[in-house]
């Protein structure tokens, strides 16, 4: 999305900037359990997005606040991350043991053959697994380092009327976020 392609919609949105992961995600489910669509929430993209979008290499939270240019992505829980992680050892793993058992899919394999070629199989493929699941965790715990690092995590709201306008700034600031305002336009 460029500043030439933007698209800015007339319906208000909230935003407030968290100092802690753990101030964000309290924010974001208990404005889920009000009602909220998570499809309503959004979240400052990750940096290479950011200045490939914008252009510039330098920025903080309280500049990028009320620009619409800004990229945006979707909040991801620690649960679906968990989930996720154990998806793709557990795949690698599966898949390993899988192409081992078919090696010995002959009437003439015993069953300690076939236990032999799920460990000699699954093990090394959950090692890559494991390596795999711990690369995406690192990446989420350093997008959420790289955010605070330059000011703090950035949360939008989009709230339809007053009375929602009013429950996400209660919500925000009951949270700690920072900044807390609603401006008239959201992407």
């Amino acid at each position: 999305m460029t500043r030439d392609t933007l698209t800015v919609i007339r319906v208000p949105e909230a935003v407030g900037v968290f100092a802690s992961v753990e101030a964000l995600q309290g924010a974001i489910y208990d404005l889920m359990m009000v009602g909220f669509s998570r499809h309503d929430i959004s979240l400052l993209a990750d940096h290479e997005t950011v200045e490939k979008t914008l252009g510039r290499h330098f920025w903080s939270a309280d500049e990028l606040e009320d620009d619409p240019a800004v990229p945006r992505t979707y909040f991801v829980s620690e649960e679906a991350m968990g989930e996720l992680e154990g998806s793709v050892a557990g795949g690698f793993f599966f898949l390993g043991s899988y192409i081992a058992m078919l090696a010995l899919l002959t009437p003439a394999s015993t069953l300690a053959a076939s236990v032999a070629a799920i460990a000699i199989g699954g093990g090394p493929a959950a090692l890559v697994g494991t390596l795999a699941a711990r690369q995406l965790h690192q990446h989420h715990v350093e997008y959420y380092a790289d955010q605070l690092r330059r000011g703090g995590i950035l949360l939008w709201v989009r709230v339809k009327d007053a009375e929602r306008e009013a429950l996400a700034r209660d919500i925000l600031r009951q949270h700690s976020g920072k900044d807390v305002h609603v401006h008239d336009w959201s992407t």
